[in-house]
């Protein structure tokens, strides 16, 4: 089971997302998109929430309300976390996270340390954790479908690119055949009247 809660603070509003239990993260570790950010509170056990973003925008694009939203979420939902002020919680792109074989379920590394980053939230904000609660959905989705769904989308836009980017070299090449056909045209064009100039000057001097 997926948990999806929607961030209405801003216009289009942003999905977030998380497991059930940490069953459930290994899925989400294992089918996220790379438009998805994973949070989870700092030193200390949590969910594992995901925020996925629009295509094309990256972890420096999140408005910083959504992060609000997802900060909170993630400390409501941590056992020991969501009783504490002032925690960190951290966050990263999903392409970041790295799952090997000796981890426990539910465990998380990452890639590249410096591309972590760190959100500090004083305390608890009912407001905000009540208002996500209220959009809260249950669902029983089929991750690796959805992924292989999103890829496949993602290959056939790029293939779309291709054929588009090998009809305008097409066309240019087009362009330029014909450019240099009329450039040759207009050169002849040209040799041939100075020929015919010529053959004026014979016939005066046959004359």
């Amino acid at each position: 089971m997926v948990f999806y809660f929607t961030s209405a603070v801003v216009d289009p509003p942003f999905t977030i997302y998380m497991g059930k239990d940490k069953y459930e993260n290994e899925d989400l570790i294992k089918y996220g998109w790379p438009e998805d950010i994973w949070f989870h509170v700092d030193k200390l056990s949590s969910a594992h929430v995901y925020l996925r973003m629009p295509k094309g925008k990256t972890i420096d694009d999140i408005p910083p309300e959504v992060l609000v939203d997802c900060a909170q979420l993630v400390k409501n939902n941590s056992i020991q976390g969501c009783k504490m002020n002032n925690i960190n919680v951290v966050y990263t792109a999903w392409a970041n996270l790295k799952k090997t074989g000796d981890m426990d379920v539910g465990q998380i590394g990452f890639y590249k340390q410096k591309e972590v980053k760190i959100v500090a939230v004083e305390k608890k904000i009912n407001e905000i954790v009540n208002r996500l609660e209220k959009t809260k959905e249950e669902r029983f989705p089929d991750l690796a479908a959805e992924k292989e769904a999103r890829d496949q989308e993602e290959r056939n836009e790029k293939k779309a690119q291709l054929q588009e980017q090998k009809r305008r070299e097409k066309e240019e090449q087009k362009k330029k055949k014909e450019m240099e056909e009329l450039r040759n045209y207009t050169s002849l064009m040209k040799s041939e009247n100075m020929k015919t100039n010529e053959d004026g000057y014979d016939s005066d001097d046959f004359m």
